[in-house]
């Protein structure tokens, strides 16, 4: 699939479920998921999640909706998602649990999850912008993978601008996750393990997205 270039909205309203796309406007009366819960299209309101008219999931449409639900959390192209679960395929350990770690470390999750940005989207834009270094290096790669030990930061000349002169405040608001580590005079964040299950979105079926490659 495509990158998606539509109101993001429509993806919460497709799956059913708030999946905080666009950060605070979320949590606002704005959201247009609290005025139309309902899937978008034509025939939205007399249609389950799954699509059909009876309400009734196939197998079939619960995996690929927890295929898609996953991947529109993290915004990953599919045949990117594609490829992490072949690398989580071949890792030690649980296939879904390694698929949601690996994307759990992407460089992009790891911003937002330091409470650098307001939502993934918007820190794929501040990664790709230049704004962030990783080991002191700077790079303008989101999907880039981190490992236990690596260092984000926002890059020096980056500091001189509004957004991050207003972030360490604004951050602080944020709770980071316990396997980061997050400094916010200097604003920065390592990674200090890899992510617990516990510690990942709830709402998403990792079981199903194994299953879903599995046919």
């Amino acid at each position: 699939m495509a990158k998606n270039t539509g109101p993001a909205c429509k993806l919460c309203r497709r799956e059913g479920e708030k999946l905080f796309l666009k950060g605070e406007r979320c949590f606002s009366p704005k959201c247009a998921f609290e005025r139309r819960s309902y899937v978008p299209g034509q025939h939205g309101r007399s249609r389950s999640r799954g699509g059909s008219a009876t309400g009734r999931e196939s197998d079939y449409a619960k995996q690929l909706r927890a295929k898609q639900r996953t991947r529109r959390v993290y915004g990953v192209y599919e045949r990117q998602f594609r490829r992490y679960y072949g690398k989580a395929l071949k890792a030690r350990g649980i296939t879904g649990l390694m698929l949601l770690q690996i994307l759990e470390s992407r460089l992009d999750n790891v911003v937002y999850r330091l409470g650098f940005a307001a939502s993934r989207a918007q820190a794929r834009l501040l990664v790709t912008h230049g704004h962030f270094t990783v080991n002191g290096r700077r790079t303008d790669v989101p999907s880039m993978t981190l490992g236990v030990g690596d260092v984000v930061a926002v890059r020096e000349g980056s500091l001189k601008t509004t957004y991050f002169k207003d972030l360490a405040s604004v951050a602080e608001a944020r709770t980071a996750p316990a396997w980061l580590e997050r400094d916010l005079k200097k604003l920065s964040g390592s990674v200090l393990r890899m992510p617990e299950r516990a510690e990942i979105d709830g709402n998403l079926n990792e079981q199903l997205i194994v299953e879903y490659y599995s046919r």
